[in-house]
């Protein structure tokens, strides 16, 4: 870790961080399996092989058979490079289904604007399962769009971390079960500020005047600013937000936003045109490599998480084949598997163990199997109405001129 700064990651486990999407859906691409390879050596690619992912073995329920599904084939739609390799021929053997998997997904609202015809007359849209961020998946719900997924179906349920089983927008998780999550927290390049970085405040140096970028989303740009404000993304108000979006103006009309960004901060970070940047915590994975002055936090008075979910829509045509698919990730021994190729934060608890049998390094990471005193500062949006999202939306794009 970096002297003096508790919440800095130690350059040797970021590059095992949690890939987050931008990593995922744009940079990777096939090196995220040679990276993958480096780290684990031949005991990944054997463990990503489709002979040892179709045992599906462990202490886990290896879930309802497929007698009776409406169809033998399974399709899954999901976002580019987020499955481990053999994993879902693994499946197939063990499940004897065939899967139709789709790497599809590339934007929630893209992907909504192309279902949403279909879906509201009912009509199949080429997937019996998607993975949708957790909003996507509280708009389609709300819209009545998505079937239940059911405890007998998915009897590994029960191995759903606590904090993401009970509590958040889906209580009990009827209707959408978590895949991976991801942090959202402050980079900076430690030769441009000259320091270490804690606080939401160190964003407002005057050091730093012209050197700082935000997040152009809503969401992701005003999450961390409202709570070091004492506001709480978990029960956003009208108020809350326009007090950060204040105090970005405030700032940008001094000088001190260089520009908002969606995921082409990382660039100008590496080059220290950027000193400090709002960054999901994965794409600094990409950079360190080259330049080991790049550092991650979750600022003292909090970062904000994302969880991509699996989700069924109400026109699937195999809903018992989408929970047994959905069992089969909540095997630990199996996720374990996709944890070690996407180094995502786990939705599982006590992945420990399977991990240790991977890497011992995976299962150390704070990032991949986070201490409480991050947990404990990290938070989960809370599901917007249309008209919220509509609202702040348009409040923070009067000054990011979105």
């Amino acid at each position: 870790m970096a002297a003096g700064n508790s919440n800095s990651i130690d350059p040797r486990l970021m590059s095992r961080l949690t890939a987050t999407r931008t990593n995922r859906r744009r940079f990777i691409g096939g090196g995220a399996a040679a990276a993958a390879a480096a780290i684990l050596g031949p005991s990944f690619l054997a463990a990503c092989g489709s002979d040892s992912s179709s045992s599906g073995e462990g202490s886990e329920s290896s879930g309802s058979d497929t007698t009776g599904t409406s169809s033998n084939m399974l399709r899954i739609s999901n976002w580019p490079l987020y499955m481990a390799d053999g994993f879902v021929a693994g499946f197939q053997t063990s499940s004897g289904l065939t899967v139709d998997y789709k790497e599809d997904f590339n934007d929630n609202e893209q992907w909504f604007a192309k279902v949403k015809e279909p879906m509201s007359r009912k009509q199949d849209i080429g997937a019996d399962l998607a993975v949708p961020t957790t909003f996507m998946a509280v708009r389609l719900h709300n819209l009545g769009w998505l079937n239940d997924i059911s405890d007998a179906g998915v009897p590994n349920k029960q191995n759903i971390r606590p904090d993401l089983l009970e509590a958040g927008v889906d209580p009990g998780r009827k209707y959408s079960a978590p895949y991976m999550s991801g942090l959202v927290g402050l980079a900076y390049n430690r030769a441009a500020t000259g320091r270490d970085i804690r606080t939401i405040d160190d964003l407002w140096d005057p050091a730093y005047k012209g050197r700082v970028s935000l997040f152009s989303d809503a969401q992701d740009g005003l999450g961390m600013i409202m709570q070091s404000q004492g506001g709480s993304v978990t029960d956003p108000t009208t108020e809350s937000i326009t007090k950060a979006v204040d105090l970005v103006r405030e700032q940008k009309d001094k000088g001190q936003i260089r520009r908002f960004t969606g995921n082409d901060y990382a660039d100008d970070l590496a080059a220290g045109n950027i000193a400090i940047a709002q960054a999901y915590s994965g794409d600094v994975v990409q950079l360190q490599a080259d330049n080991p002055d790049l550092q991650f936090i979750v600022p003292e008075s909090g970062g904000t998480t994302f969880v991509d979910t699996m989700v069924i829509p109400y026109t699937t045509q195999n809903q018992k084949g989408a929970e047994t698919w959905i069992n089969y990730v909540y095997d630990r021994a199996n996720y374990a598997k996709l944890v070690a190729f996407v180094q995502y934060v786990p939705v599982l608890s006590d992945m420990t163990d399977e991990l240790n049998k991977i890497d011992p390094a995976i299962a150390n990471n704070p990032l991949i199997n986070p201490p409480k005193d991050i947990l404990d500062k990290v938070q989960g949006w809370a599901a917007l109405t249309d008209e919220q999202t509509q609202e702040y939306n348009t409040l923070y794009a009067a000054v990011t001129g979105g």
